[in-house]
Parts: structure tokens; C-alpha cells; sequence
């Protein structure tokens, strides 16, 4: 549907005045992006994050190259994970287009990813790889939803996760039902670099979502069987070769001065898949959980020339920054029409910063679990009901030992006891006191398992069943966001 030029956000005509301000400027062309984005890869799964028997000399090197990030947090799930990096908000922030209970969130259509504030710039964009955000389904996904709809200019992947079987689209065209799965991860390498090699002109964005390592692992006839650490081993292991491969044809075209590669991983290992389920020592936990090592999660940056090679960084960062960040990246800016939960990290990145002065929020599906600031993570007290809340029907998910119903506040030195083994909020109860008060106002901003948040989205659809509510309630107040068409110049009539 188009509505005219009324209808374009404030973010794009932002970007329409900076452009024409600056035509015939002499100013460097903008830089590629490439996101390699895995699927339950742990926290410790890498050479260069202590993996005792795993090989990732390719990753590795790429650190040594970069910076290397260790209080990285991604979601607790695959598919809010998603919505996450590509909206650049908590997942309970951005608008589902129906079902918006599922754990797994349809996005909606008027949502504004990464991939359009690029595509505005000029960019080419394309993914690859797992989507999962348009239905948690190899066959009954919504094709309206794909990538293409979503400001991506080709996509070669798979609807959703590989749990059973995967299928593979082709822009929106299904072309391969049940495909090997041990070819996946060479597969998605081999289309990323051929767009790559189409693009190099540039600029261009990348985002490659490996299917790899959540299971059913499965790994090509060169790497099975080749690693120490057991077919999950040969799963990364193979990750880690086609990591190289993007590197050399960066490097081969030319654009290694001019490219920002991310590598990072959608949430953390799932543990209950023992020994196919990767590791995170020596955080707490894994996948679904809200201790450190649900969320906390491997990420490395490189850009020679523009990240310091060899370096560390310990502030506390995210995938939902990488919006904001490339976007400023790009010469433009994220939406100024909706509230955005990441922040410019750019200056992390490029090493004139160690610090950073933001508040993180960690949920466990529709729940608020915990609040970090600086060195102190709170812990919050369990509120939703214990029978039938979404978060207790995933406790199956999550080691017996951690999937603990708390009674009252927790407080942990992540500085000190990076494995939460110890409660210290008898000593400090000031800091209890105020992380407190963060997670109050995140309960009403973003909202939780019992209301909806004030700057929640949901452009007209259905909001979420609150557990204190018998069926779902219509947000009036919002309407439509009709803004999308017009910018993609699409007709969805």
C-alpha cells in the first residue's frame, strides 16, 4: 500500500536531508557489514575463549586481528535473538505480526530492521541462513514475512530452526525440501560469497545466520569425525573454516580496510543436549536461562585499520547495539519514530572508549529475570504465576540445578564471581535498592509476564495474553505504522 510521501518515518527523511546536504561532499564512501550470527554456540566454544578441546584457528586469528569482547549478551532464545539484533530492541519491546505469545516471534511488517536503514544508504543487502522470525516452521511459515519483506534484496536459508528437517528458500521461492543438513554451513558460506564477489563495488551488508550448532548437528565428510571435542567439535570446527573462507575473500577483493565483520552467537549453548550441546564455563548455565551463560555469548569485531588489533573489551555490549551502531557507521541513524533499546558502541569498536555508561535487562521469554549495571547484576524474584507461564514450561530446558523458582532478590560481582556462585545482596542492599528501581522502570518502559510496556509496539496487531488477563486485549491506542511500504517501495496490496 503507499501513502505518499507523508508517510515516510522521520528517520528516513532525516537521512534524505543529510544526503542531499552532502551530495558532492568529499567523503569517504560508507563501509561493508558482514554479521555472522551462529545458533547456540556457547560462551567457551572458541579456541580464543578457552575451549579446551575445540580448534578455531581462523576465529582466533580473526581476534587477533580485532577486539574481543567477554561481557557480550545476545537473547536467551533463537528467534527473539533474532528480532533483537535486527530491530535492535528487547525482544518484549518489538511489534509480532500474529501469535504474539509464541516464543518465537513472527516480526511485524512495519518493524524497521538493520536491513533497511542500510538499504536506505544504498546498501545492497542479503541473508542467510536461519530466519525464524516469520513463523517456527520449515512449512507453515508466512511467506509475507521472508527477508525479501524485510529490507533484504536476496536470501538463500531455511524458515527456522533445523530441529527435524530443513528446508531451503530462495528469495521467496521454496526450492529444496529436506536438504542435507551436513552441507548447510558450506552452503550458506558459498552463496554469502558469491553476493560478496556481485557487491563489491559496495557498499554491502551481509548477515549470515548459520544453522550450526543447533541441533541436529551434522557436519560435511572433510570435518566429521576430525575433532577432539566430539561432532560438536567438528560442527565449529567446520564454522571456523568457512569463518576463514568470508576472511580470504575479503581480503582477495580488497575490502579488508573497508569491511566491519562481526562474529557472535544468538544465545547460549543448550546444555541439555550434553554432549551436542556446547559449553559456556565458566558462566552459569546456558540457552533459555537467564544466568550469564544463557546470554552471555562469544563476539568478535574486526575492521583493520579501524579496530585496534589485539584487543579486549570487558564493557557490557550487545546484539541490540548493532543497530544504532552501524547505522552511524553508514552516515545515518537508527528510527527516531520508535523508542530503540541499543546504543552507539562505536567508540568501544574503534578503542577510544572502555567503558560504557548503559543499564542491561535480561528476559527469559516474556519475563524480566535480571538487571545489570556496571559490575553488579540483580537478580530478580520470580512473580509469574508457577503453573502455566511460558517461562515455567521451558524449565526442561534449563540444568535442574539452575532452574531454581527465586524467592527474592539475588545480587552478584560479575567482576568477582563470574560464575554467580555467590548472593551478596545482604551487603549491599543499596545496590539492591537501586538495580531495583531499573528493573521497575524496565517493567513499565518494556514490560513483563504480568503488563504490557508503555513503549511496547504492536502497530495495530494483537498485543500479548498477560498472565493477570483472560484473553488478549486490542491496543487501541496505536495504529498501523503504514510508514514501511513507502520507504521499501513496495505494494502489499
Amino acid at each position: 500500500m503507499k501513502t505518499g510521501l507523508l508517510g515516510i518515518g522521520l528517520w528516513a527523511l532525516a537521512a534524505l536531508v543529510f544526503s542531499v546536504e552532502n551530495v558532492g561532499a568529499d567523503r569517504p564512501s560508507p563501509p561493508n557489514f558482514i554479521i555472522i550470527f551462529t545458533d547456540d554456540q556457547g560462551y567457551q566454544d572458541l579456541g580464543c575463549y578457552g575451549s579446551p578441546e575445540i580448534k578455531t584457528p581462523r576465529i582466533d586469528a580473526m581476534a587477533r586481528e580485532g577486539m574481543r569482547f567477554t561481557s557480550f549478551y545476545a537473547q536467551t532464545v533463537c528467534g527473539p535473538s533474532r528480532g533483537a539484533l535486527l530491530t535492535g530492541c528487547y525482544p518484549l519491546r518489538f511489534a509480532r505480526q500474529d501469535d504474539p505469545d509464541s516464543i518465537h516471534p513472527e516480526m511485524h511488517i512495519d518493524e524497521i530492521t538493520l536491513a533497511e536503514v542500510l538499504k536506505a544508504q544504498g546498501y545492497a543487502t542479503a541473508a542467510f541462513g536461519k530466519w525464524d522470525l516469520a513463523g517456527h516452521s520449515q512449512t507453515g511459515y508466512k511467506p509475507e514475512l521472508l527477508p525479501a519483506h524485510q529490507g533484504f534484496d536476496f536470501y538463500f536459508g531455511t524458515p527456522t530452526s533445523n530441529d527435524r528437517t530443513a528446508n531451503l528458500i530462495r528469495n521467496t521461492e521454496m526450492i529444496e525440501e529436506n536438504a542435507d543438513m551436513a552441507t548447510l554451513t558450506q552452503r550458506y558460506t558459498d552463496e554469502a560469497i558469491g553476493f560478496i564477489e556481485k557487491n563489491k563495488g559496495g557498499p554491502f551488508f551481509v548477515y549470515l545466520a548459520h544453522s550450526m550448532p543447533h541441533t541436529r548437528l551434522a557436519a560435511s565428510k572433510d570435518f566429521k569425525g576430525t575433532s577432539a571435542g566430539g561432532l560438536y567439535g567438528d560442527v565449529i570446527e567446520e564454522l571456523d573454516f568457512n569463518v576463514g573462507r568470508v576472511l580470504d575473500k575479503v581480503r582477495e577483493l580488497g575490502l579488508d580496510d573497508h569491511t566491519y565483520i562481526v562474529f557472535t552467537s544468538d544465545n547460549g549453548p543448550w546444555l541439555v543436549k550434553k554432549k551436542n550441546g556446547g559449553h559456556a564455563a565458566p558462566l552459569r548455565s546456558g540457552k533459555t536461562s537467564c544466568w550469564e551463560g544463557g546470554l552471555r555469548v562469544p563476539c568478535i569485531m574486526r575492521a583493520p585499520g579501524k579496530i585496534p588489533a589485539g584487543t579486549e573489551c570487558d564493557a557490557v555490549a550487545a546484539t541490540i547495539d548493532l543497530m544504532p551502531t552501524l547505522a552511524k557507521l553508514a552516515g545515518t541513524a537508527a528510527p527516531t519514530d520508535r523508542v530503540i533499546d541499543g546504543v552507539d558502541i562505536s567508540a568501544l569498536m574503534h578503542g577510544q572508549a572502555d567503558s560504557l555508561d548503559r543499564t542491561y535487562f535480561y528476559y527469559q521469554h516474556d519475563c524480566l529475570r535480571a538487571v545489570r549495571s556496571g559490575k553488579w547484576k540483580l537478580m530478580l524474584p520470580h512473580t509469574e504465576p508457577v503453573q502455566g507461564s511460558i517461562a515455567t514450561k521451558w524449565r526442561n530446558h534449563i540444568d535442574k540445578a539452575d532452574a531454581i523458582r527465586i524467592k527474592q532478590a539475588m545480587l552478584f560481582d560479575l567482576e568477582a564471581d563470574i560464575g554467580e556462585s555467590t548472593d551478596v545482596s545482604a551487603q549491599h542492599p543499596e545496590t539492591v535498592a537501586e538495580l531495583m528501581k531499573l528493573a521497575k522502570r524496565a517493567q513499565r518502559d518494556i514490560g513483563d509476564h504480568d503488563r504490557f510496556g508503555e513503549h511496547a509496539r504492536t502497530f495495530g496487531a494483537r498485543r500479548r495474553t498477560l498472565s493477570t488477563e483472560q484473553e488478549t486485549v486490542a491496543e487501541s491506542a496505536k495504529k498501523p505504522n503504514k510508514k514501511k511500504a513507502v520507504k521499501l517501495g513496495v505494494d502489499r496490496e
